[in-house]
């Protein structure tokens, strides 16, 4: 009965505890206000129309209607070597930006490099992440005339600056456990990177070169659309200027489905190359037979232990 009573008041006092009021945040509710005053702002500025929104499901409907009922397969050799043409600008396009991102890399590393260098390093890689690659393309339209060579060299300048900031962040995480090895047993610097730095970054570098090559993939069918070739090029003739809409539509799913099979398989090959080979343990003929090691506890993998067990995939 004590008991009873002891939670009946526990439950009272409880219930009589006024809990302070939460304050109000007027710093959260400044910045909320602030975005959506600059929401509406900018609707007014790119002249927004509640009825162009509101008609845009069923536009998109009737085009795609136009596209694929029924679809153009006579186009298809056609669109497939515009987008290997594609292909190949990315492709160029990223080893451009690799092999010039790499070193710049290196030099923006704060664990590398003084303050000052590290700086100049950032404000070039700054600035090639600022102008975007539509405007390379134009700059480089007197050089190299309208072609895919001009979108290849728009799409490597413009990787610079991404590939190379996020080469100096991989690079600042890595161990300096070997880099102070390095130091000790009297290395330079270019010797510290060699031995030390690059083969701790260089399976995470790579996989930031495939992933860039699958945004250069779709970066080279806009920049395409200004007629240097590949499918921007294709789609943007066969909509703007013949209104074959069939056509468009194959070119567009060749774009999509080729894009997504690139994107699939370099997806795999950037985890492959990060989590390295995977070596199966054999469980033996038996199935309760345990490796060789495991029971003493040794690394089956160290010179003590069968290697002839594990084999690389």
């Amino acid at each position: 009965m004590s008991e009873r009573m002891t939670e009946a008041e526990a439950k009272q006092r409880s219930e009589e505890i006024v809990r302070p009021e939460k304050p109000f945040n007027w710093f959260r509710w400044l910045i909320s206000g602030a975005l959506v005053l600059a929401f509406l702002g900018t609707t007014g500025t790119v002249d927004i129309q509640l009825g162009q929104i509101t008609a845009l499901p069923e536009r998109t409907v009737h085009y795609l209607g136009l596209m694929y009922l029924p679809p153009d397969i006579g186009e298809l050799p056609r669109a497939l070597t515009a987008m290997i043409e594609s292909l190949g600008m990315a492709w160029i396009g990223t080893m451009i930006g690799a092999a010039l991102s790499f070193p710049l890399g290196f030099i923006a590393a704060t664990n590398l490099f003084s303050k000052p260098v590290v700086f100049a390093a950032r404000q070039v890689l700054n600035f090639f992440r600022a102008v975007p690659e539509i405007v390379f393309l134009i700059f480089f339209i007197p050089v190299a005339g309208l072609t895919p060579v001009t979108v290849a060299l728009a799409l490597g300048i413009s990787s610079i600056g991404t590939l190379g900031k996020l080469s100096a962040e991989v690079i600042e995480g890595i161990d300096q456990g070997p880099v102070e090895a390095s130091k000790a047993s009297g290395g330079g610097r270019l010797q510290t990177i060699r031995w030390s730095v690059i083969p701790q970054v260089i399976p995470e570098i790579i996989a930031l070169w495939l992933y860039r090559f699958e945004i250069n993939i779709r970066n080279s069918a806009v920049a395409g659309a200004v007629g240097a070739g590949g499918i921007g090029t294709l789609l943007i003739q066969q909509i703007s200027l013949l209104r074959d809409w069939a056509a468009a539509g194959t070119a567009l799913a060749v774009m999509i489905i080729i894009t997504l099979i690139v994107d699939t398989i370099s997806g795999r090959v950037r985890r492959r190359i990060i989590r390295g080979p995977q070596r199966p343990v054999d469980i033996g003929a038996n199935a309760g037979e345990q490796p060789d090691g495991a029971m003493s506890g040794r690394d089956d993998d160290g010179p003590d232990g069968d290697a002839r067990a594990f084999a690389p995939i």
